[in-house]
């Protein structure tokens, strides 16, 4: 299976394959919450003025809730379209540091193949893979594993956000959806937290986005990111050192 083809793989295959099974096994504690996220966001896209057709287009094209509800408030505020792209370059700058990690499992498949498989790739899907693959190995079935991870999240998120925007006219704000996408959301995001970088980025997107709040055009949110992204390749970074050099020292001992 490592050297699986995405062309020649038809769905009944797929659902059959154990590797497949096991990923998506692995996701069904999230999928409320994901689905919770994507719901609010749906709703979100059109109380903010995005027509249907448009907030269909963003759903299935952009795929990042985070990036989305980035854009959202500053399409609201009338910002200047630089502004909304480098918000959401900004929010999405994370998987540059995910498709690094991955590489060393897919770096053999075709080049449409592995934008095929970036397409569907998602903050928790690479957490749930490095739980199931934590050494930087290439083995086989880790590709169908991909696609178990990734592909029912993405109708997980996928079919409430658009049923988010068909009924979003039809939803109350009493509801207090935003509240509830919002416990879901951290919910998510401590998920995410697996080891000493992250908390570093966590802690020092907080501080930032707090400290940076009055800003205009919802700008605290880019900043957060940035210090986040830096913060946590800093500490990763001072990490892997620090580990080189006891290891170093052991060695030579």
């Amino acid at each position: 299976m490592q050297a699986m083809s995405l062309r020649s793989l038809d769905l009944r295959a797929l659902l059959a394959n154990p590797h497949f099974r096991r990923g998506a096994r692995d996701m069904v504690g999230v999928a409320p919450g994901i689905a919770a996220w994507g719901l609010v966001t749906g709703v979100a896209m059109v109380k903010t003025g995005l027509s249907v057709p448009m907030a269909l287009l963003m759903t299935a094209t952009v795929y990042a809730g985070s990036a989305q509800f980035a854009s959202l408030p500053l399409l609201a505020a009338g910002a200047p379209t630089w502004v909304i792209c480098a918000a959401a370059f900004c929010v999405n700058l994370r998987f540059l540091i995910y498709s690094a990690q991955w590489r060393v499992f897919f770096e053999h498949l075709p080049r449409w193949q592995r934008v095929t498989l970036g397409y569907f790739s998602a903050d928790l899907n690479l957490v749930v893979f490095q739980k199931a693959y934590p050494h930087a190995v290439a083995e086989r079935g880790q590709a169908a594993y991909f696609l178990g991870v990734t592909i029912p999240i993405w109708f997980a998120w996928q079919v409430p956000s658009v049923v988010g925007i068909f009924l979003a006219d039809a939803i109350p704000a009493s509801w207090g959806l935003d509240f509830a996408g919002t416990l879901a959301m951290l919910g998510i995001t401590y998920s995410l937290l697996i080891d000493r970088s992250t908390w570093a980025a966590a802690i020092v997107a907080g501080v930032v986005a707090v400290l940076t709040f009055a800003l205009p055009l919802k700008l605290n949110i880019v900043l957060a990111i940035v210090g986040a992204v830096a913060a946590g390749l800093l500490f990763a970074q001072t990490s892997r050192a620090s580990d080189n050099l006891r290891r170093s020292q052991r060695n030579s001992a």
